[in-house]
């Protein structure tokens, strides 16, 4: 299996996307992550759900976990209210490595390597022609499982 035959169509956001949307769409279609791309389409980042996730907790409550347990469900409930007014790229933390790219005749095992070696639940397959790198597709660490298991003789 090569990466262009387990690409699939993936949702994508620009550095500008308002972060409540991005929250949004990761929830609505139960998203691991987002690829991030630039006013091109090449990937930036990618944004792991767990990263906005991080976003909505409070700041003494991510130092002191204990503490979730006394905040009430109403102000919980307003948790989401962290995203408002921000961006994207104020979501991506400041030491975000660069997303994990594989090249469309890589074989599943080198994107197996990509994804484990960056801790990725996604790799974006970007080809190369004379106009630049371009977006084939992603890979999900749960499809590529599934087709790797599918070829297994198990």
């Amino acid at each position: 299996m090569r990466a262009c035959d387990l690409a699939v169509e993936y949702e994508t956001v620009g550095l500008d996307t308002e972060a409540v949307d991005a929250a949004r769409l990761m929830a609505e279609q139960r998203l691991p992550a987002l690829l991030v791309v630039d006013v091109l389409g090449a990937p930036k980042a990618i944004l792991p759900a767990s990263q906005m996730i991080k976003i909505l907790v409070p700041g003494y409550v991510l130092d002191d976990p204990t503490l979730a347990a006394v905040v009430d469900e109403r102000h919980a409930d307003r948790l989401c209210a962290a995203l408002a007014g921000r961006k994207v790229s104020d979501c991506l933390s400041a030491s975000v490595p660069p997303p994990a790219v594989v090249a469309p005749d890589d074989t599943a095992l080198e994107v197996a390597a990509q994804m484990a070696r960056l801790r990725s639940p996604l790799v974006a397959v970007v080809g190369q022609d004379k106009a630049g790198p371009h977006l084939l597709g992603v890979i999900t660490a749960a499809h590529l499982l599934d087709r790797l298991l599918a070829a297994a003789p198990c």
